[in-house]
């Protein structure tokens, strides 16, 4: 009877300490997931901000030669660059093609994603955004061989028009030149070569990086076309879904500040200008 007895205590001894192992675990478990939730407080513990973008569109992201190494600057590195300095981190950078930049995101390998991205209803629901910080007009870059014919939305029936690869430049052509072809690619410069060439009709791109797309090719120009500007087409930064909401304010009060102070108008100028004179000095 002693025996059972003791046999008994035991078990209930073991029972109660995988009872509280158990409890410890998920309160452990619970905490961990809380931290992984605040991504404002996990980005300052790791002291990086991790930014995924593309870097073949200028004057925003793209690269050039500093100090003789290759480096990715832009309106857009210089923006984040400014909210890395709020948050008291390190910046990480990490350029890739325009179609994985919210896969990065939506992967965790980066924080937020910056890459003249719009806030678009399909996008939202997978992801957040902070608020708009640039609402760029959209215009159509063609050959200067073909100014006398294209001329008009209506000259673009049949034609085949490249848009970026999962950009809001191929949303405009869909629903502004419905009878185009649409053509995607992954990268901008390999459309200005085909439009070079003659492959591509013509290519719609916000406005400030056909400027500067246009300046480095002197057989191309702007069309006489115009594009609507819609507000759901303006640039914002994509974040994570959940547990954004104290990085997002964070990430809204420099917006209004640079955008108060006139910076990010300014940023998008310095970054054409250099756009522009590399290019030259290539």
């Amino acid at each position: 009877m002693k025996k059972m007895t003791g046999l008994a205590v035991t078990l209930l001894a073991l029972v109660a300490l995988a009872a509280c192992g158990g409890g410890g675990n998920t309160s452990s478990s619970s905490d961990s997931n809380g931290a992984k939730e605040n991504q404002l407080a996990a980005i300052k513990e790791s002291g990086v901000l991790k930014v995924a973008t593309s870097a073949d569109f200028a004057p925003f992201e793209f690269h050039t030669m500093v100090d003789g190494k290759d480096q990715v600057v832009g309106a857009d590195i210089d923006l984040v660059n400014e909210i890395a300095k709020e948050l008291g981190v390190k910046l990480e950078v990490s350029d890739m093609n325009y179609n994985t930049v919210l896969a990065s995101l939506k992967e965790g390998k980066s924080d937020i994603a910056v890459a003249g991205l719009s806030a678009t209803e399909e996008r939202r629901e997978q992801f957040d955004f902070s608020d708009d910080y640039y609402n760029p007009p959209q215009v159509m870059v063609i050959n200067k061989s073909n100014e006398s014919t294209l001329n008009s939305i209506k000259a673009f029936d049949g034609k085949q028009v490249g848009g970026q690869k999962g950009s809001i430049q191929e949303d405009v052509i869909k629903e502004q030149l419905p009878s185009a072809r649409l053509v995607s690619i992954d990268k901008v410069p390999n459309m200005i070569v085909e439009v070079n060439g003659g492959s591509l009709d013509g290519v719609v791109l916000e406005e400030t990086t056909a400027e500067s797309y246009v300046q480095q090719n002197p057989d191309l120009m702007i069309a006489n076309v115009e594009l609507k500007t819609n507000d759901d087409e303006a640039y914002a930064i994509a974040l994570k879904k959940e547990g954004s909401n104290e990085l997002k304010d964070e990430i809204n009060k420099v917006i209004k500040k640079l955008n108060d102070e006139g910076k990010i108008e300014e940023f998008v100028k310095k970054n054409n200008d250099l756009a522009n004179s590399s290019a030259t000095e290539e």
